[in-house]
């Protein structure tokens, strides 16, 4: 007999996995590591699991997989994203106070590598949630309009929508005709508003560090 899988496994996978596999990564870290270099290098692995499964399962799904995937997803995702967005915030707090403690030129690359994953979970966690908003009641008016209409939209829809938001604070052509994701939308753009200045401002820190040492 099959057992039932907890809702957030089933409806949620890839997330899943990559939380088993970063909690699983934090005690098989050296214990003479300090703990703050641990916890990163335990968010890195979720990260980037997180990012890779997601990347295999966007490149071969198309609009028919999306909406089964938006079929499994419960009322829970908008707390989930806002956990993960805090979670994304938090690590960001903790890659000032690692950069605090200076450190080897290894320790910079590191750093950009949180860094880079971070921001791209970013993106990504919006791309799946927009998509999961969109399919998740066919009856309704579609909340984003993209110019292209004979077309079901699919991942790359969804990535270029969230991406263009992460990068340029904005919609470009895709048009929002929802007021609840118009929210979401604004949550997206002050995170990534937030995010982008700490890169920016850490970039500077980390170019002046190299030029000085």
């Amino acid at each position: 007999m099959k057992l039932p899988l907890p809702g957030i496994l089933h409806s949620r996978p890839h997330l899943s996995v990559a939380v088993v596999l970063g909690a699983l990564a934090w005690p098989l870290l050296p214990g003479e590591w300090p703990w703050l270099a641990r916890l990163l290098t335990a968010w890195d692995v979720t990260v980037w699991t997180y990012l890779v499964t997601m990347a295999v399962m966007m490149l071969r799904a198309d609009h028919h997989d999306i909406r089964r995937a938006a079929r499994k997803q419960d009322e829970r995702g908008p707390v989930i994203l806002a956990t993960l967005s805090l979670a994304v915030m938090i690590s960001l707090v903790a890659i000032v106070s690692q950069l605090s403690q200076g450190g080897a030129k290894s320790h910079y690359a590191f750093v950009v590598l949180t860094l880079t994953g971070s921001w791209f979970m970013l993106g990504t966690m919006f791309c799946s949630h927009y998509a999961h908003l969109y399919y998740e009641n066919e009856t309704a008016e579609p909340p984003l309009d993209f110019p292209d209409r004979s077309l079901q939209p699919n991942y790359w829809d969804f990535l270029y929508f969230s991406f263009t938001i992460s990068v340029a604070l904005q919609t470009s052509d895709v048009a929002v005709r929802s007021r609840s994701l118009r929210k979401v939308v604004l949550g997206q753009s002050v995170l990534c508003f937030f995010y982008n200045l700490a890169i920016l401002g850490l970039s500077i820190n980390i170019a002046a560090s190299l030029i000085n040492g």
